[in-house]
């Protein structure tokens, strides 16, 4: 009867079925109920419908208030499609005030968003964000240093330029030390990235004891985030780093899925999974280091989109990464919406806006996880 019995390595095989090596991986990680297979049609769907809302009604509203059929007509206009151009002031502040902020809102929404679902998925954790290896404090550092500096070599460009740089750079360094023997184990790259985190806070305190008044001020109003500097140049500066970032992250869905069951299941599926870490922490970076060089640091959107789309239509990254960026634009026009319109004619801070909404409303999705499903595997 033993002798019969089969080799484990037969029985635990993850090639035993090989028509639906995608499946298995998302199943492997959330053993929930099945979902109606047309829950992600219809999420995008209404992800897009409130986009088309949303972008016309915050072009319109704002201390100059344009009714939406002007809004509509002008973009009309401009584009060749009939309508009509509006006054000076009024076009002036359309497309001159508000056009640029919304596609900013877009851009910065869409990267957060798609990095956190690709944090998510190299990690295997759905609490994992951006800023766990380091991209969005190391960015801040080298805002906090070019403004405490006064640094101006390339003008209004030099933060976000060194922003952008040293997140980059930051992200290489965590990775080149959580490297052992020519691979990096998830749990050391956490634990740098914690470490340097650290490390980058002391040095944004640092800063800022050794910075006059007016710095102080300038450094804190970058760290709590805004949009409130949106230009066309700004759009132009994050728009290659994010269509890069977006365009490459839906390639590399099927091979998080077969991450989600393993490394080693995974391996034996033909992923190479060094190389893919490498990749994607790549694109994480580069996504967020964008972001938050023109931005600011706004926290929750790349941690609370991505589990909010995953409890509603699973854990099938085809679906999750464009889904995440459509939905982190949604949620970044509307809270950049409410930052300007709540307590007019000041603005609330973006950043602390996210984090006011997004932690009490996350720490209820964690509570409602646990009873209904025991937690998160």
């Amino acid at each position: 009867m033993t002798a019969a019995r089969p080799a484990p390595e037969t029985v635990a095989a993850p090639a035993a079925d090989p028509v639906r090596p995608r499946d298995a991986g998302p199943a492997a990680v959330e053993p929930s109920r099945k979902r109606p297979r047309g829950v992600p049609w219809f999420l995008t769907g209404g992800l897009v419908a409130a986009l088309l809302v949303l972008i016309p009604v915050a072009a319109g509203i704002g201390a100059y208030p344009i009714p939406v059929g002007d809004v509509l007509g002008s973009v009309a206009h401009r584009i060749g499609l009939g309508g009509g151009a509006l006054d000076r002031v009024p076009e002036s502040v359309l497309w001159d005030v508000r056009f640029p902020r919304i596609v900013l809102a877009l851009l910065i929404g869409a990267s957060l968003g798609c990095s956190g679902a690709l944090m998510q998925g190299v990690f295997g954790n759905p609490l994992a964000e951006p800023g766990v290896i380091g991209v969005s404090s190391g960015a801040a550092v080298g805002a906090v240093a070019a403004i405490a500096l006064g640094l101006d070599f390339i003008g209004s460009w030099t933060i976000p330029a060194v922003a952008f740089v040293t997140g980059l750079a930051t992200v290489l360094i965590v990775y080149a030390m959580s490297r052992s023997g020519g691979r990096t184990e998830v749990v050391t790259l956490i634990l740098t990235g914690i470490a340097l985190n650290a490390f980058t806070g002391a040095l944004i305190g640092l800063f800022l004891f050794f910075a006059d008044s007016a710095a102080v001020n300038q450094i804190t109003f970058w760290q709590l985030g805004s949009l409130a500097q949106a230009t066309w140049p700004k759009v132009l500066a994050v728009l290659p780093c994010a269509v890069a970032g977006l365009a490459v992250a839906p390639l590399y869905a099927r091979r998080l899925d077969l991450l989600a069951l393993g490394e080693r299941p995974a391996r034996h599926l033909g992923v190479d999974v060094e190389r893919l870490r490498i990749v994607l922490v790549l694109v994480i970076a580069l996504l967020t280091a964008a972001a938050v060089s023109v931005s600011g640091i706004i926290g929750f959107v790349g941690l609370v989109v991505p589990h909010l789309l995953r409890m509603a239509a699973g854990p099938g990254h085809r679906f999750l990464i464009p889904g995440s960026a459509l939905g982190g634009a949604a949620v970044l026009l509307a809270a950049d919406l409410a930052a300007r319109t709540i307590a007019q004619p000041a603005e609330l801070p973006l950043g602390v806006l996210t984090a006011l909404l997004g932690s009490p409303f996350f720490l209820w999705l964690l509570r409602r996880t646990r009873r209904k499903q025991g937690g998160w595997a």
